[in-house]
């Protein structure tokens, strides 16, 4: 590696690896001059320069600049230094003397090369990590390599990553070779090189997908406002537009439903709910509880929550499957929500008014009311202020102290009600489980027992005979 043939060497080396040939004669010197100073010993100073002209790595020895020599091995002679490498030079300065490295052995031509190998490495690595530190928030495509310890680890081209098993979709299965697309949660730096962590089963993955689809959502013209996710199994995302001419929802769906269902395939199959973004708070939780239709929405400012009512043939659309829906909602809007059919309504203000009616001339109105003003059940009727009560009109705290202690009293009466009538539900369940075994249960006893069914009669018995 001397001469011209060093250079083309390092300009090689930097074209291959897509590093600063500066880093790589920088490795270059540093290993010359541990080489060096094995060499010559450890105590000499000792420098190394790349000499880009020549293509060679140039050692020089510091020495002190004397009259007259007292330590041949750290000082040299002003009349030399001066003939040799410095006319200008004066006595106390120190000059670097040129080292003669043609007897340099195998031995450290190879540690030389070891440590010229480790820092391209550290190059390599340091690239590395500015490229994709640069990349996190972004989608990264690549291939599935192997597996480790459930982590999936992907090969990205010019580094590998790393998907953990708490960001991975459930159900998702790959093998060695499958291309997969996923989100750039973090880089960081550790001894072995950046660790790249990836993620498909976080809700910004499911918000890139879309600013990717959407050339609405890149021009800023839409955005997602609020995000919920379960992975694998459903989402809902808030939209707003900035531009009264465009609808959010529609820019998303596209043209068919084709955006969204890119996205939806990307997700394999991971049902996608697109819902207005308002701020007006009970028009977006019905929003938010969408496909179900929303009768009436009570409203607790101070608590955040309310109390959804939706007709008794939308409450397990509302709901959702093990209570996917109105979770999801709650995730998108920030309130908690109470979900409560036309039916039971009717029965929680049927319990109120009997109640309210506790004072004279007080009945149904005043149970519309206490549940306007977020009192929906009668423990809340039982522990409620006074003052919430009197500021209906015909309630003094007189009256206010019977309705609550009413409210308390009748507490016990719908709990032995409610126990009742789960009591019978279980039975009659019962029931029809022990008709439903029996019924299977017969036609299997006469089997074993060899009895003979009944004949079959009909055509297919004419036919038979």
């Amino acid at each position: 590696m001397i001469g011209m043939n060093l250079k083309r060497e390092i300009d090689q080396i930097a074209k291959d690896k897509g590093i600063d040939s500066t880093e790589i004669t920088g490795a270059l010197e540093e290993a010359m001059r541990q080489a060096a100073r094995k060499r010559f010993g450890q105590d000499k100073e000792i420098e190394a320069r790349y000499n880009d002209e020549i293509g060679e790595v140039e050692l020089f020895e510091f020495r002190e600049v004397v009259d007259e020599i007292t330590d041949p091995e750290t000082q040299i002679l002003i009349a030399e230094a001066r003939r040799d490498y410095d006319p200008e030079v004066e006595i106390g300065d120190e000059i670097g003397v040129k080292l003669d490295t043609s007897d340099f052995g195998r031995i450290l031509a190879q540690a030389a090369k070891q440590v010229i190998i480790q820092r391209i490495r550290d190059a390599e690595r340091d690239n590395t990590f500015e490229e994709y530190r640069d990349r996190e928030g972004e989608i990264v495509n690549g291939i599935v390599r192997r597996f480790e310890k459930g982590a999936i680890i992907v090969d990205l081209g010019r580094a590998e990553a790393v998907i953990p098993p708490k960001e991975q979709v459930p159900r998702e299965s790959y093998r060695p070779g499958d291309r997969v697309r996923a989100y750039v949660v973090e880089v960081s730096k550790v001894a072995k090189g950046p660790q790249i962590i990836l993620s498909r089963a976080s809700i910004d993955f499911l918000t890139k997908l879309f600013e990717q689809e959407v050339p609405e959502m890149y021009e800023k013209i839409v955005s997602i406002e609020s995000a919920a996710r379960e992975p694998g199994g459903r989402s809902k995302i808030a939209v707003v537009s900035r531009d009264s001419d465009v609808d959010p929802v529609g820019a998303c769906v596209g043209m068919k439903g084709s955006r969204v269902q890119a996205v939806v395939q990307e997700l394999r199959g991971e049902r996608i709910d697109i819902v207005p973004w308002s701020p007006d708070a009970a028009r977006y939780v019905c929003s938010a509880l969408s496909p179900a239709q929303v009768s009436k929405v009570i409203i607790d400012e101070q608590q955040k929550s309310m109390d959804v009512i939706v007709p008794d043939d939308q409450l397990s659309l509302a709901i959702g499957r093990r209570g996917q829906n109105v979770r999801l909602a709650v995730q998108l809007t920030g309130w908690r929500i109470d979900i409560k059919s036309e039916t039971k309504m009717r029965e929680i203000a049927e319990w109120l008014s009997q109640a309210v009616s506790a004072v004279d001339g007080c009945g149904d109105p005043e149970a519309d009311l206490l549940l306007q003003q977020g009192i929906t059940s009668l423990e809340d009727l039982a522990e409620c202020a006074v003052e919430v009560l009197t500021a209906l009109p015909g309630i003094d705290e007189a009256g206010a102290g019977r309705i609550k202690a009413k409210a308390a009293e009748l507490v016990s009466v719908k709990a032995a009600a409610d126990e009742e009538r789960a009591r019978r539900e279980a039975e009659e369940d019962a029931r029809r489980r022990a008709e439903t075994e029996s019924a299977v249960v017969a036609p299997a006893a006469q089997a074993a027992s060899g009895e003979n069914p009944q004949p079959p009669s009909g055509p297919a018995a004419d036919r038979r005979d």
